[in-house]
């Protein structure tokens, strides 16, 4: 399958690299501290979300800024060794010019950067949760990276392991490709499905990107 595109856009966690077993014992470890019940913890969806949203769902408002901070603190201490790029990220992000890609996180920007250094990926452009004021499943990430990228949101491919990040490239009007790295297929609505990046390929042709994606 072939699709057109201006620009691509990259989920990080679980769609370039992986950081899922230190986002587990980080969050298990804050939970602990802040006298979260496990089965409160246990009810709570992690990946995909910002951690502003997580810490409200668990805490009380006037506990989330310090408790926000010290969640930042213990998943930036716990990069290193903490991070693992997944197949397919290097060979394509290699393949694309610089100002046709981005990345779209729910981190902070100083954990993406964090995460994306320890794999050696240097996007152009990011947008973290620090960007933003409604995170996935809003399209409003994805929506203010087309725009500064400077292309048509309808001409960008989202490339999405978690529900919540799919539902956001939907609702920017955007192409969606999910990859099984994290969930089934089966909780996973996009447009196209694949295991992950190693079954995508991509040339840049002038100002656009031809995407090849096996089946």
């Amino acid at each position: 399958m072939k699709i057109h595109a201006d620009a691509l856009l990259f989920d990080n966690d679980g769609t370039l690299i992986s950081s899922l077993d230190s986002v587990h014992r980080c969050w298990t470890r804050w939970a602990r501290e802040y006298g979260i019940a496990p089965e409160d913890f246990a009810r709570v969806e992690l990946h995909g979300r910002p951690a502003a949203e997580i810490a409200a769902d668990l805490l009380p408002a006037g506990e989330v800024p310090g408790a926000l901070a010290r969640i930042e603190q213990l998943e930036v201490e716990d990069v290193a060794g903490g991070v693992t790029l997944l197949p397919g990220t290097r060979a394509l992000l290699e393949s694309l010019p610089p100002e046709r890609w981005a990345v779209v996180t729910s981190a902070t920007r100083r954990l993406a950067e964090a995460r994306l250094g320890e794999a050696g990926i240097r996007p152009k452009k990011l947008i973290a949760a620090d960007d933003i004021t409604r995170g996935k499943p809003d399209p409003e990430p994805f929506l203010l990276a087309a725009r500064r990228l400077g292309v048509d949101p309808a001409r960008c491919v989202v490339f999405e392991d978690a529900p919540a990040g799919l539902a956001a490239g939907r609702a920017a009007g955007m192409t969606t490709v999910a990859l099984t790295t994290t969930h089934p297929a089966a909780e996973l609505f996009a447009d196209v499905v694949v295991p992950d990046l190693s079954a995508v390929s991509a040339q840049a042709t002038g100002g656009t990107v031809e995407i090849t994606l096996a089946g």
